[in-house]
């Protein structure tokens, strides 16, 4: 590490900054106490609670026993993807080194990172096995149709007595767009099933599928595409706590041309890994 360049501190800060605007599936992370590290680098621990129930309480007894299962499992990292840009000295000499690699950083981050880590989280909810799904094309539906649609999945989510509280809807803005117009054209016209999400996000149809294809690099195959299997998701609930998704910087960094031995360039290397996984199947619902 003594041959990176000054910045390589600092410039892993900014790039997470970034990262953080850029992202629209980032309100998922779960905290830091959630995850545990596990023994190397690519795995962590997951924790998995359960507690009985009640049971009758009787004068001469009093309280019957019950228990509390707390244990982690380990899991990988499911995801684990890496780039390495360069930039020869001369493209660099004016702009300077650190004006340059916050700029490639910055754009990394924001047309590859962010959109291919939101494409991945969604996918990776969409195609779990107990996940409630439905097949509907809404490209044509008027506000009505749309608003009825997610009636229906709240209404099933309250059966299920999911929480309002950090019920996250997840719509596409073409979607969002078409409510938000007839919600103005037609104030008398009631849009309340929107006051039953904690919070309402746009997210871009090429981020949202439910199956995608992850590109190795190989022959100047890069990021990643819908796969031929996926589907365009119109819209997706789910409540925070359902969902353990923990991401992983582990490495961001820049090196000087006296690293390199056969290349008079400054190099940016940058690896994210990630898992996802979800404890309640019955809180996650899409159309």
């Amino acid at each position: 590490m003594a041959n990176s360049i000054e910045f390589a501190k600092n410039y892993t800060w900014i790039l997470d900054e970034v990262y953080q605007r850029a992202a629209v599936s980032r309100c998922l992370n779960s905290g830091g106490r959630m995850v545990r590290a596990g023994r190397n680098a690519k795995e962590i621990l997951i924790p998995k609670i359960s507690v009985t129930g009640l049971g009758d309480y009787t004068r001469n007894v009093g309280y019957k026993t019950g228990s509390i299962t707390y244990e982690y499992e380990t899991h990988s990292f499911g995801y684990d993807r890496a780039i390495r840009l360069f930039a020869d000295v001369m493209d660099v000499e004016e702009s300077g080194v650190l004006d340059c690699f916050v700029e490639a950083g910055a754009e990394l981050q924001r047309t590859q990172v962010a959109p291919e880590g939101d494409a991945y989280t969604f996918s990776q909810i969409a195609g779990t096995t107990g996940v409630t799904t439905k097949s509907e094309d809404l490209s044509e539906a008027e506000a009505g149709d749309i608003l009825a649609a997610l009636r229906a999945v709240t209404n099933e989510m309250d059966e299920k007595q999911v929480s309002t509280g950090g019920r996250i809807l997840f719509i596409t803005p073409t979607l969002r767009g078409v409510v938000d117009d007839f919600s103005l054209a037609n104030p008398t016209r009631s849009n309340r099933v929107l006051e039953r999400f904690s919070r309402i996000v746009e997210v871009p149809q090429v981020r949202f599928y439910t199956a995608i294809d992850l590109k190795s690099g190989d022959a100047d195959q890069f990021g990643y595409a819908k796969a031929a299997s996926g589907k365009d998701i119109n819209f997706m609930v789910v409540e925070k706590s359902a969902v353990i998704k923990y991401d992983k910087h582990v490495a961001s960094r820049v090196f000087s041309p006296d690293v390199l031995e056969a290349l008079d360039s400054y190099m940016l290397k940058y690896r994210n890994s990630k898992r996802l996984e979800l404890r309640y199947q019955n809180e996650l619902l899409l159309t």
